[in-house]
């Protein structure tokens, strides 16, 4: 099938350019798919318009005047990574947009809903006889349902927009599930993925009643449609499943600024001030005022939601664009392993993002801090919570009770004792480094040759690449019963295994991510400890 190959220009809102030739069928497709949804009352033509750009005099589109899609090399606004095409799609600005600014509504009437969906009278029948699924499975039976109709489906053009596969933990395979490495993110892909298998065998005698075609009862199909309800729903009030919303989750995802993450940070950035070395902690920090926390934490419910009083969900501008810049949704406040869990995608520089270390049951024991706010920030800085309970912990149980409250304001008890607890994390960082099979430099090299075996223009270096991998190259051969032949093991992939690589490509760069982190918090310990004790000369066996 031939390529466009074109300037940047708009076809019925689908914003084309020489870094994204889609094909024929898939600009046709979404032709069709923006005329349903301009027929269902779609629109991002807010607001009077002063000017419309001549480009756009295409009639009858829902998206033009204020958006377009398009799409990204590094969709999420230069942060996604390692997703396959239909991903890397997204909503860029047609317009300069100021933010605050309403520039989508979709109807209630356009939201596929498990209520929409059971108007199906027999879908609604069968239903009601199974009262043990839960909201989120009754919603994945019901698309399954819908794509069962196929073309005779009255959401069949949105169902053809959908993703024909998700890089979810759920979906992760066992060799890909061991390529994460840390026992933690482990923990949670097995636990991702009997939640899975756990909620298909429960819905099984309802999609039996159904008689759904056995290629959408198996474990593959419940896994592609249990993905797109955990990925692509949004919030309603009336479902707890939340709604599936055609064009809204053409919006990519932008992670809230580098705000605290909960009541014991916010507590800590404002106490931290008073510390000796708080000017190290915070170098980077910006103001926190009260004002700016209320603002940063409200702009969080400004990016979207269903309006009861329009019967839509309404999309807002959440900062300012230019004409062309990527438009950006914000879901939440994710770490990247909640990311991939939920969405199947990671951020390289999430704010978001946390590493644990293992921690001695005293220290549990010896604080009243949350477990999960014992943690290192993406940035290397031990979290307020973490520093406390330590701090305590160093501390002579008999002194406890008297510096108890000095070590809650945030304030540190001696040099000695913060030169204990610094030296302490980095040694706990440095351990686990040391357990990982691999080394941040290896792993970097790795994601340069999975790079390259992806990239047509570089076949005959593929084997070189990857060979120096080693045993995980191997484990990956032999998970798909391959065999690497002429340095070209990239012509030979299937389309599974190509997938597969996607996905073990996320499980290296959440690793790497995570190893970095304990890397920064080794520095920013050092660091510490130096400035604290002029004998310290750095040999401690922990350095990065």
């Amino acid at each position: 099938m031939g390529k466009f190959v074109l300037k940047n220009f708009v076809i019925h809102g689908v914003l084309m350019s020489p870094n994204c030739t889609p094909t024929v069928p898939k600009v046709c497709a979404m032709e069709r798919f923006l005329k349903w949804a301009t027929e269902l009352g779609i629109s991002d033509f807010t607001t009077t318009p002063t000017t419309v750009p001549s480009r756009l005099q295409i009639p009858h589109c829902c998206v033009g005047h204020s958006l377009c899609v398009s799409h990204f090399p590094h969709a999420g606004g230069g942060f996604l990574l390692f997703l396959c095409l239909i991903y890397s799609r997204g909503l860029a600005a047609a317009r300069d947009l100021s933010q605050g600014e309403l520039i989508l509504t979709v109807p209630k009437s356009a939201l596929m809903t498990s209520q929409s969906l059971l108007k199906d009278e027999k879908l609604s029948v069968a239903v009601k006889r199974h009262t043990s699924l839960s909201s989120p499975q009754i919603l994945t039976i019901c698309l399954l349902a819908e794509m069962s109709k196929g073309k005779s489906s009255w959401w069949h053009p949105y169902l053809m927009q959908l993703p024909r596969s998700y890089d979810t933990l759920a979906n992760f395979s066992q060799f890909e599930k061991q390529a994460l490495q840390v026992d933690d993110a482990i923990w949670v892909t097995e636990r991702a993925i009997l939640k899975a298998e756990l909620e298909w065998k429960k819905a099984i005698p309802l999609m039996e009643e159904l008689k759904l075609k056995p290629q959408l009862q198996n474990f593959r199909a419940w896994l592609w449609a249990s993905s797109t309800v955990s990925s692509r729903t949004m919030h309603i009030p009336w479902d707890d499943a939340g709604c599936l919303c055609p064009v809204g989750d053409f919006y990519n995802y932008a992670a809230p600024g580098e705000e605290p993450c909960g009541w014991e940070d916010l507590k800590g950035s404002r106490n931290e001030s008073s510390l000796q070395d708080s000017s190290f902690w915070n170098k980077d920090a910006t103001s926190n005022s009260d004002a700016e926390q209320d603002d940063v934490l409200s702009q969080r419910l400004t990016d979207g939601g269903y309006k009861e009083d329009l019967a839509a969900y309404c999309f807002y501008a959440r900062k300012n664009y230019k004409k062309g810049e990527q438009v950006l949704l914000s879901y939440g406040t994710y770490t990247n392993l909640e990311l991939l869990e939920h969405y199947g995608f990671l951020l390289d520089e999430n704010p978001n993002d946390k590493a644990f270390i293992p921690l001695e049951p005293e220290v549990y024991a010896s604080s009243s801090w949350p477990k999960d706010s014992l943690y290192i920030h993406q940035n290397g800085k031990p979290s307020f919570a973490l520093l406390s309970a330590l701090r305590l912990w160093a501390t002579p149980a008999s002194q406890r009770r008297s510096v108890g409250h000095l070590v809650y304001s945030g304030t540190q008890l001696s040099s000695e004792n913060e030169i204990f607890v610094m030296e302490w994390i980095a040694k706990s960082c440095h351990v686990v480094l040391e357990n990982l099979p691999t080394s941040v430099e290896e792993d970097s090299l790795l994601l340069c040759a999975l790079d390259k075996m992806q990239d047509p223009d570089l076949p005959m270096e593929v084997g070189n690449a990857l060979r120096s991998s080693g045993v995980e190259f191997s484990a990956f051969l032999e998970a798909h019963d391959l065999k690497i032949g002429d340095g070209n093991v990239g012509l030979l992939l299937s389309e599974k295994a190509r997938r597969s690589m996607e996905r073990w490509k996320l499980a290296v760069q959440w690793r790497l991510r995570h190893k970095r982190i304990l890397v920064d918090c080794i520095s920013r310990c050092t660091e510490i400890i130096s400035s604290l004790s002029p004998t310290f000369l750095g040999h401690r066996g922990y350095q990065s």
